[in-house]
């Protein structure tokens, strides 16, 4: 009898064999259907390395992106959304936003510096609520639109968001007026505002600060506008073409001034400032 008994390794994929993989490790791509690595992703700033589709990120990592080594100092944190209409569920629905995303609401506003420019930025989050705008995330735009002017330096917004928060009604939709006429004041200050849109930016924010940046800048391939297509189509009684509402389209048409990718978003706030500083 042999003292040893050969076994036979196995290498490599088998035939059949389950493999684990642990959730979260690969992602697919939305627009092209490319399976993708997610730490390859993430140093890739989440864009997709076979189409430019570019993933939603948080407001945390847009902070971390553009300013000078990620130093942000956040205020009105302290703000806190209420429940002024009742609405059924409106309750748990913030609770359970507020545990997700370890935000206090929809939007984050601070102070900090860009390529050595100090700014007061605003970077909403569409993992809160749809990134939607109650009366916390207006009053917090618009204290930060009166911080930039008390202290004259440039204002950037980046805005993502579904539009007004419907469980506030009208308390919602006064944040639109509100935060336009602090713009207003702010322009006639001479104050610069750059508007930053990326996927998705529609209705309420967009039909009130989101579009009255002094640049408006987008992210590729980001769905801008005020109705969904689907809500044109049914009113026109006409089919919208495919690229309808989408960053490149908007520059087409002039509704936006720049389509930057995420990756020179900085470079390119950085030029604007000093063109603003001259």
């Amino acid at each position: 009898m042999p003292w040893f008994r050969r076994v036979k390794q196995k290498f490599g994929i088998v035939p059949g064999e389950k493999r684990e993989i642990p959730d979260g490790v690969w992602l697919k791509c939305e627009r092209c259907g490319e399976i993708l690595y997610r730490k390859g992703l993430e140093k890739n700033l989440w864009i997709c390395s076979k189409c430019r589709f570019h993933f939603r990120i948080s407001s945390r990592d847009y902070v971390a992106l553009l300013l000078d080594g990620g130093d942000f100092k956040e205020m009105d944190a302290t703000l806190l959304p209420t429940d002024p209409l009742r609405f059924a569920g409106y309750e748990e629905k913030i609770k359970d936003s507020q545990k997700k995303t370890q935000l206090k609401e929809a939007v984050i506003c601070g102070e900090g510096r860009i390529g050595g420019h100090d700014v007061v930025i605003s970077v909403m989050d569409f993992r809160f609520v749809g990134g939607s705008m109650g009366s916390v995330v207006g009053e917090k735009v618009k204290r930060a639109v009166l911080r930039a002017m008390e202290r004259r330096v440039p204002l950037v917004i980046v805005s993502t968001s579904g539009g007004a928060r419907m469980q506030e009604g009208i308390l919602s939709l006064m944040q639109m007026t509100k935060t336009a006429a602090a713009l207003s004041e702010l322009s006639r200050e001479r104050v610069p505002f750059v508007s930053i849109l990326t996927d998705p930016t529609y209705a309420g924010v967009m039909a009130s600060y989101a579009s009255l940046g002094d640049v408006i800048v987008s992210e590729p391939g980001a769905l801008i506008g005020f109705a969904g297509r689907r809500v044109i189509e049914q009113t026109i009684g006409e089919e919208l073409p495919p690229e309808f509402q989408r960053s490149e389209f908007m520059l087409k048409h002039g509704m936006v001034d720049m389509v930057v990718e995420r990756r020179d978003l900085k470079k390119t706030l950085v030029r604007l400032l000093e063109f603003f500083s001259c």
